[in-house]
């Protein structure tokens, strides 16, 4: 009922009149903002750009999606997508100064490229030819409940000499955060307490950067990039639990983790006019090394009585190489064709001990916690399109993808696949400000490498087992997006969309008796969403902007244990932001709000369920002394709201329809205020 509300008042806004227009729209559908259409919220930055045009919202591509092809958000810089897939979209955003932009475009995913093929909207940022040095300093101080001051900061420049750009960056977050909470377990049906535990958490999640690229651009089809970064991270926690039980006897236990990541990558392209367009060779290459270590104890009067500690080092390798042919004029069609090839390997060996209360430490053999896991993938890709009338363009695609996957070590298992992969687009401009997208398309989810490998969490006392059977899952799906410009400049979208899928990717029990990554059967998902961005001017409100999105998706498989209809597991049906903005002059505040439904994971015998805290608030207030410096002051969870976590466990699995024990769980890192400065310089 939420969100059918809030699709009506989303169609009630669509019907409002459209005014003047604060922006260009050309032949091929694409919406143009000049600089000067930001210069109201005084971006430091182009990611501030970005998240400032109306009705767009950025997608935060996943680092460890394999290839290019799926790791391509919805942002080009000048018609480009950034070679480097260790650096996401907004951190390469952050660091061109707001100086440097001369404009953004925003249109359907065809206008870009056969990566963007039916993605409904991509944005191209158009950086400015001005030369000279240019860069952001940005430093922030935040405050822990517990009263902690966490310092961080960065520096990036952009340097541009003629028709060569360079672009350097560092920085350190000082992530850290204090959490407390409890857990209590009881019996059921009787809810008797078992244990309560008072639980502190202190983490500290320090990562740092440095990166490097340099472009050269001397013709549209004349064009080279390098790019080179490294990055790590050092995620520490330290667990202190005052545990109860029911007998009488209180515990100390303690849980320590220690998880230790770097990554190195060096990437380029190089593009070469050819039969009236131009051909591009893409290469990366990238490494990333972690070693995660644990240890829970269980202690009572300061000596151990029970525990359990272990090790996981991997190494995960990719090699991509990606050559395209792009031609926009060849005859009426824009035409892109090409061919990936790339090389995946994770090497993986995950040691578990107990510790008895002798301090003695046995190995646990966990199924497939030695392995190595390699891919060896190409992909044939074509898409054209055309503007069949000056409002109406349709795209098609065909992708063709073959791989041989592997698993050696503690499990041997090799499997070859091969997909067609078709896709076809629709994009109409009716006229006033309307616009319709349809699209059908057929997709295959790639494999987490990590779910081969067996391995605990000592967290939450229970094992993942490996799967060296998992098979990807494959969809058709179906998209219709309505848009409608609104108040000027304002814009609201609605979509609506179905998909099947075959094989779905979920939890599975193994022969060994564990649960673990595996696939169901059919599946499928119902999805509707709407976004807005409303300018409030014309309502008497000076610069204000009124914002946000609302979600449904609901998602139906048959569960392995009960036999009936479920959702996926992690799935939360309803999502829900909303944000406020008011700009006046050097000053601007806002706040916001969100919240999602609780979703699911389904094991084998238990009912893991995530209970966010709803609704998270932010809010800031915003001073810009220069046009080049702003200071805020920012709150995250206005509310001190807590989150939850509820656990409910069978014997011997789900098939047993009550459960016997239930555990619950707050957690709460209480308000967090921090203060930014940024400022540009050149």
């Amino acid at each position: 009922m939420r969100f059918e509300l809030a699709v009506g008042l989303a169609i009630v806004l669509a019907l409002a009149p459209t005014g003047g227009a604060a922006q260009t729209v050309d032949a091929t559908g694409r919406t143009t903002y000049d600089a000067a259409f930001f210069q109201r919220f005084q971006p430091s930055n182009a990611l501030e750009i970005v998240r400032r045009v109306p009705g767009f919202t950025l997608e935060i591509a996943q680092e460890d999606v394999r290839g290019f092809g799926q790791a391509a958000g919805n942002v080009v810089i000048n018609g480009q997508r950034p070679s480097s897939k260790s650096d996401t979209i907004d951190v390469v955003l952050a660091r061109i100064p707001a100086s440097r932009v001369a404009r953004v475009e925003i249109g359907s995913g065809t206008v870009f490229g056969a990566e963007y093929s039916g993605k409904a909207q991509v944005v191209n940022l158009i950086l400015t030819g001005g030369g000279g040095l240019a860069g952001t300093v940005t430093g922030s101080l935040r405050r822990q409940f517990d009263g902690k001051l966490l310092p961080e900061g960065s520096v990036s420049t952009l340097v541009r000499s003629g028709n060569s750009s360079f672009n350097a960056a560092i920085g350190i977050n000082n992530n850290q955060s204090s959490e407390e909470g409890f857990d209590r377990l009881s019996a059921l049906p009787s809810g008797e307490q078992i244990e309560f535990r008072r639980k502190f958490n202190d983490i500290a999640d320090p990562n740092a950067f440095a990166s490097g690229s340099w472009d050269y651009k001397a013709s549209q089809f004349e064009t080279a990039r390098f790019n080179a970064r490294y990055a790590f991270d050092r995620f520490r926690l330290d667990q202190t639990n005052d545990v109860f039980l029911a007998s009488g006897v209180v515990r100390d236990d303690r849980l320590n983790q220690r998880f230790h990541f770097d990554e190195w990558e060096v990437g380029g392209e190089v593009q070469r006019p050819l039969m009236g367009g131009g051909i591009k060779l893409i290469g990366l290459a990238t490494r990333r090394d972690r070693i995660n270590r644990e240890l829970s104890l269980l202690r009572v009067d300061s000596e151990v009585i029970d525990g359990f500690e272990q090790q996981v080092r991997s190494q995960r390798d990719e090699a991509v190489l990606r050559g395209l042919w792009t031609r926009p004029d060849l005859g009426a069609w824009s035409v892109e064709t090409g061919i990936e090839g790339a090389i995946n390997r994770l090497r993986s060996k995950v040691d578990l001990f107990g510790i008895n209360s002798s301090n003695v430490r046995t190995r646990i053999d966990l199924p497939i916690d030695d392995a190595i896991v390699t891919e060896y993938r190409a992909e044939g890709f074509a898409n054209v399109s055309r503007s069949v009338t000056p409002k109406l363009r349709v795209d098609l695609a065909l992708n063709y993808e073959a791989s041989r996957l592997t698993v050696a070590g503690d499990a041997d298992a090799e499997r070859s696949l091969q997909f067609f992969k078709p896709r076809a687009n629709v994009d109409w401009r009716i006229g006033d400000g309307w616009r319709v997208q349809a699209s059908l398309a057929r997709t295959v989810a790639q494999l987490q490498f990590e779910d081969f490998i067996g391995a605990a969490e000592l967290a939450n006392e229970r094992v993942n087992g490996g799967n060296a059977e998992l098979l990807p899952q494959r969809s058709w799906e179906a998209l219709a997006t309505i848009e409608k410009q609104v108040l000027g400049d304002g814009q609201i979208k609605v979509e609506l969309g179905y998909t099947r899928t075959a094989l779905v990717q979920d939890r599975v029990p193994t022969p060994e008796g564990f649960d673990a990554p595996g696939n169901l059967g059919d599946g499928t998902s119902k999805i509707a969403r709407a976004t807005f961005d409303i300018p409030v001017a014309r309502l008497g409100i000076k610069g204000g902007r009124i914002s946000g999105r609302l979600s449904y998706v609901g998602t139906s498989v048959r569960d392995p244990y009960t036999g009936q209809d479920r959702p996926y597991s992690g799935n939360s049906p309803f999502v829900y932001e909303v944000n406020w903005r008011q700009d006046l002059g050097s000053f601007a505040w806002g706040f916001g709000l969100e919240g999602e439904d609780a979703s699911t994971t389904f094991r084998q015998n238990e009912l893991d369920t995530f209970y966010p805290g709803n609704p998270y608030i932010t809010a800031f207030a915003e001073y810009r002394p220069t046009p080049s410096t702003t200071v805020t002051l920012s709150v995250d969870n206005l509310g001190d709201i807590a989150s939850g976590r509820g656990r409910l466990f069978f014997a011997p699995d789900r098939r047993t329809p009550a459960p016997f024990r239930i555990e619950e769980r707050r957690r709460n890192q209480h308000i967090v205020p921090y203060l930014t400065v940024k400022h540009n310089f050149g």
